[in-house]
């Protein structure tokens, strides 16, 4: 039997990051109680660098921007107006206890929906996240950092769509000095923020039909 589809929320105006990191642990305990759907959660945040548990206070440069504990995998990034960020709070008891599926069956779900603009986006041997080439190097475009609780998901993937790319010189992004960070505006499609949400509304079913092909576990 298939299983309902996810909520899909979109918030227009910025949501602050603790805001929402109280509404999305919330609505996790919900899902994993099986008192709520499933949610999906487009938004942005104002300017906020967030720290997860692998984060090393050596790479906060310069904390121009609140600093908040995220609680997710990872280590520093950040989060901004002109970034499409992407919660998911989806039920793995329901979907698959492989937390390394999931997190790439996230990492084709922005690789398609980018596919869909016309930007060849891959994923890089060691170092998760999404990424691209910006002439002849390898920059990120997408951040990943998740975190599962009573095999519930929380927190997701950022795509930079149009940020202020110099707010990313206060810290060393997840840990990676050696590489760039890169944005669609900056490959020369600033106006594609609406055109970026429907191609994830129209690409996400293959991310649910990677987590469907994964084989049944006990336990």
């Amino acid at each position: 039997m298939s299983l309902p589809l996810p909520e899909w929320r979109i918030s227009t105006d910025p949501v602050p990051y603790s805001e929402a990191l109280a509404a999305m642990e919330a609505r996790a305990g919900e899902v994993a109680a099986g008192e709520a759907r499933e949610l999906v959660w487009l938004l942005q945040h104002p300017p906020v660098y967030t720290a997860g548990t692998s984060a090393d206070p050596a790479e906060l440069i310069d904390p121009r921007f609140p600093v908040v504990s995220a609680g997710r995998g990872g280590r520093y990034t950040y989060h901004g107006p002109g970034q499409r960020v992407c919660y998911l709070m989806l039920d793995l008891n329901q979907r698959g206890r492989d937390v390394r599926c999931y997190v790439h069956a996230l990492e084709g779900w922005a690789i398609t929906a980018l596919a869909m603009l016309g930007v060849d986006a891959f994923r890089a041997p060691g170092r998760v996240g999404i990424w691209t080439m910006e002439g002849a190097r390898e920059a990120k475009i997408g951040a990943i950092g998740v975190r599962v609780r009573r095999w519930v998901t929380l927190h997701g993937m950022a795509i930079n769509v149009d940020p202020d790319l110099s707010h990313f010189a206060g810290i060393v992004p997840c840990g990676l000095p050696d590489y760039p960070v890169t944005s669609l505006a900056a490959l020369g499609m600033g106006d594609a923020a609406a055109t970026f949400d429907q191609a994830l509304t129209l690409s996400f079913p293959g991310l649910l039909a990677t987590l469907s092909s994964l084989p049944e576990k006990e336990g």
